[in-house]
């Protein structure tokens, strides 16, 4: 195998860091999976140095150069500056994370927000080659969203576009968010969402398939159970796709997308996925003319990618062209 040049993409997430070599074309040559910390800024990049290191040493990498290094952080991130603002609201700790990895690799480095860096594959790589208007929801543990306008991603003055998890969809839910609102879709519909919607239930439905699994229960056996016809998981699961349908219809009447792309995890479960489709309301979305559709990436490589592609953009300002 004989690769010139690649991109060290990296994808720091709640539960994990991938590291990856990926070619200009969107191949992903070698990865390696971390345990991540995001316990505090601070030690997530504690982690993620030694995991890069490990990395290095380890795997080592294909092609005979280097370019750069895309990171996709979850929270907010100032790419122009080079620096993680904060993993959420309360974990603020302003990290030049650009300028730390450049001292300790000598490549250039550019940040971005994870869903942002999932937006840019698909736009790259997924659908986005299709049209240059369209909306990457990614609906996995928590929820976000990527809007493409013109080509062009809107990250905000703030770096806080798109974290539309915390849109309200219920304004008779009881269901109090972290943000102080009630009714957010994020605690109604991601994978986390979903998992905590079951256990607040759980001891009402004695003879539910999930009954037993209160210590270990995850969304992905809530949405197993809803397969089955189990009640309580049926009632959870219709609530957060018709909950998801509103979000979505109420996402077009704002870009005027030619498509909506679901991300992650959660929306790759069939049964899930067709519910969804199911409550949208044909009048509503008439000029999603290329429809709501899946991702074409790979799931568990989409954000990797997505980093990469930031690398490659060395030449242009910010680097999320």
């Amino acid at each position: 195998m004989n690769i010139q040049e690649s991109v060290i993409g990296i994808d720091l997430g709640g539960t994990k860091i991938l590291i990856g070599e990926v070619t200009k074309d969107g191949e992903v040559l070698r990865s390696k999976s971390y345990p991540s910390n995001t316990e505090n800024q601070a030690k997530a990049v504690e982690v993620l140095l030694n995991a890069l290191d490990d990395y290095s040493e380890n795997i080592g990498f294909i092609a005979t150069k280097q370019i750069g290094i895309g990171v996709g952080l979850v929270g907010r991130v100032d790419y122009k500056a080079g620096i993680w603002l904060e993993i959420e609201p309360g974990k603020t700790n302003p990290t030049p994370l650009a300028e730390m990895l450049e001292a300790k690799t000598g490549l250039p480095v550019r940040l971005g927000n994870d869903v942002v860096c999932a937006t840019m594959a698909e736009k790259q790589f997924g659908w986005g080659r299709e049209t240059n208007d369209f909306i990457y929801l990614n609906v996995g543990t928590g929820l976000a969203a990527g809007f493409v306008v013109d080509g062009r991603i809107t990250q905000g003055g703030h770096f806080n576009a798109g974290e539309i998890g915390h849109a309200v969809v219920d304004i008779q839910s009881d269901v109090l968010c972290g943000c102080g609102r009630y009714g957010c879709v994020e605690r109604l519909a991601s994978g986390l969402g979903i998992k905590e919607e079951a256990l607040r239930h759980l001891n009402e439905y004695p003879t539910s398939l999930l009954a037993d699994s209160k210590t270990e229960l995850t969304g992905k056996m809530v949405l197993h159970a809803a397969e089955q016809k189990d009640e309580l998981a049926e009632k959870i699961i219709d609530n957060a796709t018709l909950q998801l349908a509103n979000l979505i219809m109420n996402m077009v009447r704002t870009t005027d997308p030619e498509c909506v792309i679901l991300g992650g995890g959660v929306t790759r479960n069939e049964h899930f996925f067709q519910k969804i489709k199911a409550n949208l309301q044909s009048n509503t979305i008439r000029f999603v003319t290329k429809g709501v559709v899946r991702s074409q990436l790979e799931k568990d490589k989409v954000g990797l990618i997505g980093a990469a592609v930031i690398g490659m953009r060395l030449g242009n300002e910010g680097g999320q062209e």
